[in-house]
């Protein structure tokens, strides 16, 4: 059975390769809905489905997976942030407090008929950044194609004081809730 990861993420990549099953990347030609007032776990089941609907189609027997993350606090999601200027904003906003990281994932088969969305949910709070701090990470970490302007996995002790629920989730992965998603459809043994 093919597996499809209908998302350019090297993240997921990386998440998905690491559970040892074979699949193959098809990034969807969507534009994925990025309204910062819309609640977020829809937005992200809505651009996880467009993702792997899209793929789907166009690959009628094999499974497709979709996913998309973001960061939400104060009411807003946190999407990837367009310039150094709004990592700066995202980051000092996020500082000393704590947020909510959700991922939603979608499953399809057009052939079978088979149509999966679920999803995850991790806090993560941060240390009290200075601009100092803010500098220094975003001196090492390259933030533009990350929801919330920063990566845990990458120079994450310079930001982060610590989280609550799934690492992989924050990453962009849920690879648990992957993982039972997977064995579900026969997909892993």
């Amino acid at each position: 059975m093919t597996l499809i990861l209908a998302s350019a993420s090297p993240r997921r990549r990386e998440l998905l390769a690491g559970l040892g099953v074979s699949f193959e990347v098809v990034t969807a030609d969507v534009v994925e809905h990025e309204d910062p007032t819309t609640d977020p776990r829809e937005m992200v089941a809505r651009n996880a489905a467009l993702k792997a609907d899209w793929v789907a189609a166009r690959h009628p027997d094999a499974w497709v997976l979709g996913a998309d993350t973001t960061v939400f606090i104060d009411g807003h999601a946190l999407n990837k942030p367009t310039d150094g200027t709004e990592a700066r904003a995202m980051l000092r906003r996020l500082s000393g407090r704590t947020h909510t990281v959700f991922t939603g994932l979608a499953l399809r088969n057009a052939a079978a008929g088979v149509a999966v969305d679920t999803g995850e949910a991790t806090e993560v709070t941060f240390k009290l950044l200075d601009e100092a701090a803010i500098e220094a990470y975003l001196a090492r970490v390259h933030t533009l194609d990350k929801a919330g302007g920063y990566a845990i996995q990458e120079a994450g002790e310079l930001i982060i004081e610590g989280y609550r629920g799934s690492l992989s989730n924050v990453i962009g992965l849920p690879v648990d809730t992957l993982k039972q998603l997977l064995t579900d459809h026969g997909l892993m043994g």
